[in-house]
């Protein structure tokens, strides 16, 4: 832990910066809010993506907010989860190679795990593993829904492989996963989006149809993100949706996604020059906050006409010319986007009322492998 700790307690702008800055009370509105679509409304499970999150603790709020589990991008990121206590773990990705499979089948001792398939090859590599090292990890199939990315094509191809897993001795077969795609959550047509949500997940549900009239238990139909959750938590067969960046709240979220949410996740920089009445240039560039898809936004500087990230520079011209903010004065800016700021940092500062109310360290970052 950084020599910010001794700051706890004390007004913000005491911190020293680059800081990454979370406003608690916004993040615990847009976690009830989630919470509410989801689990109250919806009344189907939440288990939220941490890629964003990177933060066991954030993953401990979530867990006593109603969520079932969580999902992970990475088998790194979910041994750290692991490690933090949280037991029910989706691997929403495919792992392959015999280093992995050996670290993924040994943390199915310490954690109930699931991992996605969608090829016959990986389904008899996990199940040799698993065999070997005496543990029977869950594993749902991945279904390309729409993004044509990974995932075994809808019907019959995602049947097939299903039957492969259910048959394995050394696997557990729970059920499908998909993912409705970035495409469709960018939509900016309500009634359009709707459609294509409707038509994706519909693709994943007949699938699981499928699967049980063929005789296969399909506990778990999966899908579901921060851009699409409040349509797809709705719609029959569904089982769960794995939204979890929200609770963020960042800009690409809210301006690309349409997602009603606040943001709750800013990085808080000084103010290192003002060359010219115009320009104001603070402390932090692509090394502290993502640019892409959506670049960071100043709070409270007035107009902006433009915005440079370097690596370490921020350079904002304003509208017009302007006294404030002065050299040493403090500048928050809104996360672009969480899923590419937050493992740039070691800490996650937790704010309540102006005040630092603590520390969390970010043990999920680089946890690529």
């Amino acid at each position: 832990m950084s020599a910010q700790v001794a700051l706890v307690g004390r007004p913000v702008a005491e911190l020293d910066t680059p800081a990454l800055l979370l406003d608690l009370d916004a993040f615990e509105r847009n976690v009830a809010r989630m919470r509410q679509v989801i689990v109250q409304d919806a009344g189907i499970g939440w288990r939220p993506h941490t890629k964003a999150l990177k933060t066991p603790a954030l993953a401990h709020a979530l867990l006593r907010a109603g969520a079932l589990g969580v999902t992970c991008a990475k088998l790194e990121e979910a041994e750290v989860m692991a490690a933090a206590g949280v037991r029910d773990i989706l691997i929403a990705n495919q792992v392959v190679g015999a280093a992995k499979l050996a670290r993924l089948v040994r943390l199915a001792r310490h954690a109930d795990v699931i991992v996605a398939v969608d090829a016959e090859a990986q389904v008899l590599a996990l199940d040799a593993a698993a065999r070997d090292a005496g543990t029977r990890p869950r594993v749902v199939v991945e279904v390309n829904v729409a993004m044509n990315r990974a995932g075994v094509e809808p019907g019959e191809p995602a049947l097939a492989l299903a039957r492969r897993v259910a048959a394995s001795p050394g696997l557990r077969f729970a059920g499908l996963m998909g993912w409705e795609g970035g495409g469709i959550a960018g939509l900016r047509d309500p009634v359009e989006k709707r459609r294509a949500i409707e038509a994706a997940v519909g693709r994943l549900t007949e699938t699981a149809d499928r699967c049980r009239a063929a005789g296969l238990p399909v506990a778990i139909v999966s899908c579901g993100g921060t851009g699409t959750y409040w349509i797809t938590a709705k719609l029959p067969g569904v089982t769960e949706v794995q939204a979890g960046g929200g609770v963020l709240g960042d800009a690409h979220y809210r301006t690309n996604y349409g997602v009603d949410l606040e943001c709750a996740l800013t990085i808080l920089t000084t103010v290192v020059s003002r060359p010219t009445p115009t320009r104001v240039v603070c402390d932090a560039g692509w090394k502290s906050m993502a640019r892409v898809p959506m670049p960071p936004e100043p709070l409270g500087v007035g107009e902006v006409t433009s915005l440079a990230l370097s690596a370490e520079h921020a350079t904002l011209e304003l509208a017009r010319p302007a006294a404030a903010p002065r050299i040493g004065d403090r500048v928050s800016f809104v996360a672009g986007y969480s899923d590419a700021t937050v493992f740039l940092h070691d800490e996650l500062h937790g704010i309540r009322d102006g005040r630092l109310e603590v520390i969390w360290p970010i043990l999920g970052r680089g946890k690529t492998r």
